[in-house]
């Protein structure tokens, strides 16, 4: 019987298969393939592109010189960075195009990564939309800097930046992010109290029972990307969020099933019609309200909910 270790080394930029081989490469990237997928995954907000940006990691570290690499981690690291600021460059162009509002791509995560609370906000919904406000670079830095504690120095050489510039540049980054993400931190406990709360009054179409629970200025976005019915414009207003939900949501979950699930590291509901996962809704929360609500429903991007994804710093 294959160990699921022999499995993993043999393709460790992708899905495991074949015998084990360790060699001194192999068993690095196998090592820190959990980190790497983080790095790329929070820089792109795709889990396909940030699995793209590994196996394109990987053809590149099997033609290092081993010997040479004075820290594999952060070798692999800037390889991984610098594919993944390739990729944010296309994925820019690639949005321009999307019908409807682009969201984040949803993980089906494992429980430790709810227990790594940094590392949780990092990859919330709510957080992955406010990293898509920074120009490429901006992200980059702000990723390796306030997500993964690297040193100004590794930053440079992963940018092709210096590190004065990397310096201002995370500076900059950081106080862009701090107006913009949600205000104080929310107990696992409070959001799953929240969403089991809009749940139930999403199911019986309690309007009030919904408008109770959203802040005025609430932004709903659903994402379709032009295969799946969806708003094509942020739907903003307590009001008009709540019909939108009582009608649509509430309407669907009556045929089909609306339960409880940990995405990105957060309490999360996923609906599914006939047991195939039809849309995953994810919440931003500040100061006790639901400020954002976000819809995915594009097919191409629930493949990660069928699996736990493991994330790590």
């Amino acid at each position: 019987m294959k160990s699921e270790h022999s499995e993993r080394v043999a393709n460790p930029a992708g899905r495991p298969t074949g015998e084990a081989g360790v060699d001194p490469a192999t068993e690095a990237f196998v090592a820190h393939r959990n980190l790497l997928f983080t790095v790329a995954y929070e820089m792109l907000g795709s889990a396909a592109d940030a699995e793209d940006v590994l196996q394109e990691t990987w053809l590149r570290w099997t033609g290092v010189q081993l010997d040479a690499v004075r820290d594999r981690r952060a070798y692999l690291v800037r390889i991984t960075t610098r594919q993944a600021l390739t990729r944010l460059r296309t994925l820019g162009r690639r949005k321009e195009s999307y019908v409807g509002p682009w969201l984040p791509e949803p993980l089906l995560t494992t429980p430790d990564v709810a227990e790594d609370v940094e590392l949780a906000d990092s990859v919330s919904t709510a957080m992955l939309l406010v990293l898509e406000t920074l120009a490429p670079t901006e992200r980059a830095v702000f990723v390796l800097r306030e997500v993964f504690a690297l040193g100004y120095d590794e930053i440079a050489e992963a940018v092709g930046k210096s590190p004065a510039a990397v310096r201002q540049i995370a500076h900059r980054a950081r106080s862009h992010v701090a107006a913009r993400r949600p205000r104080g931190a929310v107990s696992t406990a409070e959001a799953r109290g929240a969403l089991e709360a809009f749940r139930r009054a999403a199911e019986t179409g309690d309007l009030q029972g919904l408008c109770d629970l959203l802040a005025p200025d609430v932004v709903f976005l659903g994402d379709g990307g032009g295969v799946k019915q969806a708003a094509l414009r942020p739907v903003v207003g307590s009001d008009k969020v709540a019909r939108l939900l009582a009608t649509g949501l509430g309407r669907v979950a009556a045929v089909g099933s609306l339960r409880p699930t940990q995405v990105n590291g957060h309490p999360a509901l996923i609906l599914r019609l006939d047991d195939a996962i039809d849309t995953v809704v994810t919440v931003r929360i500040d100061d006790g309200l639901i400020t954002g609500l976000y819809a995915v429903r594009n097919p191409a991007k629930l493949s990660h909910m069928h699996q736990e994804t493991a994330l790590r710093r």
